[in-house]
């Protein structure tokens, strides 16, 4: 689906506002795909709308803000799930084995929703980066290439890499299930 962008006000709170309104859910939909977590979704969106709102004044194509944006908070997921994963390591080394699960993780919603989330977290981080921005915020390729920082055959490849190794999975999982990515 390719979005009808008006041009953004010149003044940054007013820009980011804009962006905020019309794009907060979608932003944070789509970090809490690759984060898996609600409240860390929400501050990696926040603190990708203040990086904006600094730059304001260094965008020469307002209307390529949501790309920035959107790329912005995909970068931002990615460093969350590094310094989980450190820390995920160095917790393990401290702990020893079989940790105990931490007290405040979070259900995503029904198990359906889990069960795909759970497939998708097999896919390599581009495919799962793709498959997210196409299926999950409907993205065009060219959207998704920009977002990226990729080619648009590029974007092809791993949305058909990634829907094919999603297939065989969820189709172990039901067959609500088979039509999915």
């Amino acid at each position: 689906m390719t979005e009808a962008r008006p041009g953004l006000p010149a003044d940054a709170d007013a820009g980011v506002e804009a962006l905020y309104l019309a794009h907060w859910d979608q932003l944070v939909r789509l970090s809490v795909l690759l984060v898996r977590d609600q409240g860390t979704a929400e501050e990696i969106v926040q603190d990708a709308l203040v990086a904006v709102h600094q730059k304001w004044d260094r965008l020469t194509e307002r209307d390529k803000a949501l790309a920035y944006l959107r790329q912005a908070v995909v970068n931002r997921s990615r460093s969350a799930l590094r310094h989980r994963g450190v820390v995920g390591r160095y917790l393990a080394r401290q702990q020893g084995p079989d940790p105990a699960p931490a007290a405040d993780q979070k259900v995503l919603g029904d198990a359906r929703r889990q069960l795909v989330l759970d497939a998708l977290q097999q896919l390599p981080r581009r495919q799962r980066e793709v498959l997210a921005l196409r299926y999950y915020l409907d993205l065009s390729e060219a959207e998704i290439a920009e977002t990226l920082g990729i080619s648009r055959g590029a974007v092809k490849s791993h949305a058909s890499r990634g829907a094919a190794s999603l297939r065989p999975i969820l189709a172990g999982l039901g067959p609500d299930l088979r039509s999915e990515p």
